[in-house]
């Protein structure tokens, strides 16, 4: 049994090393999984890693571009073209769980595409130039790409510009 002070071999990863690994095993996922989707007909509105170890699970969340509801149909659809690629890939253990589904109702807000699909709907923003998170309607974008600009209006009725770059998080909001 080894104690403290043994001479025994150390073997040392560090954490931002381990957080830039995984952040680029998740972007290849992703990558991989919207190629897939995207050639199926669908659109990508979020992947996700979650489960255990040992057994993990990749939770992708599918719209239709055509705006209408996602159906079982989709989402089997999808589920089918992804197994095979998953499978094969070295993104994913043998034993995992794949789940696809539709964005739901409170659908995040991602892509300046979203912010404009969305004008007139109300969302909610987690944003530090708001103190945090706040219900707002969305009323436009503005800017160039790269550098856009939503144009939103809290509660209050004050229009605010919130760079996208500086919004954390933002869903659709839902109130039943």
């Amino acid at each position: 049994m080894l104690e403290c002070g043994d001479d025994a071999p150390h073997f040392f990863v560090p954490r931002h090393r381990r957080r830039e690994l995984t952040s680029y095993v998740n972007d290849e996922l992703e990558d991989l999984v919207v190629q897939e989707v995207t050639g199926a007909g669908y659109e990508v509105v979020e992947v996700r890693r979650g489960g255990s170890r040992s057994r993990p699970t990749v939770d992708v969340r599918i719209d239709r571009l055509d705006g209408t509801p996602v159906t079982v149909e989709d989402c089997a659809l999808v589920s089918r073209a992804l197994e095979p690629v998953l499978d094969g890939s070295a993104f994913v253990p043998e034993r995992y769980v794949l789940e696809v589904s539709s964005p739901g109702v409170e659908r995040p807000i991602k892509r300046p595409a979203d912010w404009r699909r969305f004008m007139g709907r109300r969302a909610k923003v987690l944003s530090p130039q708001l103190g945090g998170r706040v219900e707002i309607e969305i009323i436009g974008l503005e800017g160039e790409p790269g550098a856009e600009v939503a144009v939103v209006r809290d509660a209050r009725g004050t229009e605010h510009r919130l760079p996208l770059a500086e919004v954390k998080e933002a869903r659709l909001a839902f109130h039943w």
